[in-house]
């Protein structure tokens, strides 16, 4: 298929050439949905953790006798019906990691590319690169794309290019080996250099 590539400064366009396999899925939303999900599963820390009645420092002897106070019987102040005691059923760390093997992996980001195409979200660019690190040369680069809440990705990211656009809402950059299905689907367009392009091009297919 051929896909627009937005020469920045230049009104003219040019066309590349993608692979089909790559660029031209269908949507699979339940794939999508599932590796979404698996990927913001794995960024949970799990590290949420209560204690026993065994592990709650205390309560080692009995508060009264168990006869004769006309109070019910009690073993321990820890008892998890008692203020400061243990919970009955705590919570202890634990992972949350969902298996996802390499094809659905790979098949879920295809499916998203292919959709953010048809979508016209998005836009390959030869470079997007800034003689300065200044924030107003970012915005309107943006602008001249029509990108709100873009995500921008380069083979390299460098310090100019970091330091314009690290400010601006919405905006996110990253380079091509760090794309994830979560960064994709979160953004409203997808800004990509022709040599990223190329390189994601060549890891999905």
């Amino acid at each position: 298929m051929d896909l627009k590539v937005h020469v920045l400064g230049v009104s003219e366009t040019e066309k590349i050439t993608v692979s089909d396999e790559v660029f031209a899925r269908e949507f699979n939303e339940g794939l999508v949905h599932q590796v979404v999900m698996a990927y913001r599963s794995a960024t949970r820390r799990g590290t949420k953790a209560q204690k026993t009645r065994s592990e709650v420092r205390g309560g080692g002897s009995k508060p009264w006798r168990q006869k004769g106070t006309g109070r019910a019987r009690a073993g321990t102040i820890r008892s998890p019906i008692w203020r400061g005691g243990g919970r009955t059923f705590a919570a202890k760390p634990r992972k949350f990691e969902q298996k996802v093997n390499r094809k659905m992996y790979r098949g879920a980001l295809r499916s998203i590319l292919s959709e953010l195409i048809r979508q016209e979200r998005f836009v390959a660019v030869k470079t997007f690169d800034l003689d300065q690190a200044k924030t107003k040369l970012a915005v309107n680069a943006l602008k001249s794309l029509d990108a709100g809440a873009a995500l921008i990705i380069t083979d390299a990211v460098s310090d100019n290019l970091y330091l314009s656009v690290r400010n601006i809402p919405g905006i996110g950059l990253i380079e091509t080996a760090g794309i994830d299905p979560v960064l994709l689907v979160s953004h409203d367009k997808v800004i990509i250099t022709e040599k990223a392009l190329g390189d994601l091009e060549a890891a999905l297919t």
